[in-house]
């Protein structure tokens, strides 16, 4: 069984290669190429796609899974390689089901679609968009319809990214958080003078925001030898492997956070890639969607949230970065004290960017994104309403209403990818996150103070050895038992942001 398994592994190395080699014309499509190169470059990704999924499909990948089975069961479940079994048999059963062509011409529409979705938003035409996002849609319910769903097309997309997860759980999650949240977005509202955020909107010069979300990320643990930031039209992380992670980010000169949040939030997920077992490089054991590794989606978006919000955005943090902040801008930060900044960087109100929302109203973004994206595969909104639509739920959800389609419907760069059902995941990922936040200070009572004096070793340590190291060996269920000893629960989230925003606005 030994030499199946390493051919196994051989096979699985040269899909994981082709995979990557992916990935760095995707990252090179995003950060400086010529808006000339588009075609080429959609052809290119097309042909890399196709092959991935030609060697992983092959039926000796699928001999060898057959053969294997019985091995894996006298393995130790946790162990890589009855891991790299499980993992690979699942993925096989799924990728088998899909044509290869329909595989290429996703990843070529893809990169088109972004493209010009990337126009689109610059200059506020949703027209530009429109048939891109129409075909993509189209593709997507192809996709969808290989799994046979019984009942939601969408449940077969929101498995990409959540292995056995489906929208009825998910909505078993969001319909009583959504009551809860509602209300203390109103209690929030009417101590809405309470917070003055003016200080941030202020011009802060771009290069030095840029140097100093380095210098955070590089505190936090994220390496510079194995990685590297660049500026997007939309902030993403992508992987090559362990050793080569990039993160990218983007400026507003007026507005400082947007920055060093969305900084700070990439570098999360890439910390998870970074911290993964070498043992597992090239295997395969994590590609969830098409640009991560790890257990799921939500997992991953565990780690980004809650390095952005629960560390990033806590009291303990700026404690130690604020002065940090202060030198960095003098002129703009001198004369604000650190409580003044805390509750500014704090403040809660509906607001039109997902990315730049608060820790309160942005579950309220993704609700909209999960209900709207439900809708559009399953035939219940028409792509070309998509603006009024998204306008109407905004005014519905969160009280306001776009004034433009790039402050709106265009914002996110994902359906332009093709990535249906992966927004849900942002907003279990945050759930999660607390749950993780209230094991590690059971784990370790001396965290608070460790943040608060600059160190963050012993967070990080954390997270490799309950998440990072495992990669995709686990389910997301199965992660959480074992690192929290329950599932995922909403409650603690809900606590959270309640005990905060009451501490800030004094509800």
């Amino acid at each position: 069984m030994e030499e199946k398994l390493q051919q196994l592994k051989n096979r699985l190395n040269r899909v994981a290669d082709l995979r990557s080699a992916e990935s760095v014309l995707h990252w090179d499509m995003e950060t400086y190429m010529p808006e000339g190169g588009s075609q080429a470059r959609a052809d290119q990704m097309g042909t890399l796609a196709s092959l991935a999924h030609q060697y992983f499909v092959d039926e000796e990948v699928g001999k060898l899974l057959e053969d294997l089975a019985a091995y894996a069961d006298q393995l130790d479940y946790d162990s890589d390689n009855a891991s790299l079994i499980r993992v690979a048999q699942r993925e096989y059963d799924k990728a088998i089901r899909v044509p290869q062509n329909l595989v290429e011409e996703i990843s070529r529409t893809a990169s088109l679609s972004q493209q010009n979705w990337q126009k689109a938003r610059k200059e506020n035409d949703f027209g530009l968009f429109l048939p891109w996002l129409e075909k993509t849609i189209d593709l997507q319910k192809q996709l969808a319809a290989c799994f046979d769903p019984p009942d939601n097309l969408y449940d077969a997309l929101v498995d990409v990214y959540e292995p056995g997860m489906t929208s009825t759980q998910i909505e078993a999650v969001f319909t009583p958080l959504k009551p809860k949240i509602i209300d203390l977005v109103k209690g929030i509202t009417a101590h809405r003078d309470a917070v003055d955020d003016s200080v941030l909107h202020q011009h802060f010069d771009p290069d030095a925001q840029m140097a100093f979300g380095r210098q955070v990320v590089t505190r936090l643990g994220y390496s510079f030898e194995r990685g590297r930031l660049d500026l997007t039209a939309h902030p993403f992380t992508i992987h090559f492997s362990r050793d080569d992670v990039r993160i990218t980010t983007r400026v507003t000169a007026d507005y400082m956070p947007s920055a060093l949040m969305g900084t700070i939030h990439e570098a999360g997920h890439a910390l998870y890639e970074q911290g993964t077992d070498p043992a597992l490089y090239r295997l395969g054991l994590g590609r969830a969607g098409m640009m991560a590794e790890g257990t799921s989606m939500s997992v991953h978006e565990s780690q980004s949230r809650f390095y952005e919000n629960i560390i990033g955005r806590s009291h303990p943090f700026w404690h130690y970065f604020y002065p940090r902040l202060q030198e960095a801008f003098p002129e703009q930060l001198g004369n604000t004290d650190l409580e003044a900044f805390y509750r500014a960087l704090n403040k809660s109100e509906p607001s039109l960017i997902r990315v730049e929302a608060d820790e309160v109203t942005y579950g309220l973004h993704i609700m909209l994104r999960f209900d709207l994206e439900n809708d559009l595969i399953n035939d219940r909104v028409q792509v070309k309403n998509l603006p009024e639509e998204w306008n109407a739920r905004m005014e519905e959800y969160l009280g306001i209403t776009p004034p433009t389609d790039s402050d709106g419907v265009l914002q996110d760069v994902h359906w332009s990818s093709g990535y249906f059902g992966y927004f849900p995941d942002y907003l279990l990922g945050s759930i999660f996150a607390v749950q993780l936040w209230e094991q590690l200070k059971k784990d370790n009572p001396k965290v608070v103070a460790e943040i608060e004096s600059g160190q963050f070793d012993s967070v990080l340590s954390w997270q490799r050895d309950k998440i990072h190291q495992h990669g995709k060996k686990f389910t997301f269920d199965e992660l959480a038992q074992r690192v929290t000893g329950s599932t995922l629960l909403w409650e603690p989230y809900v606590d959270y942001l309640t005990t905060k925003y009451s501490e800030i606005y004094g509800l």
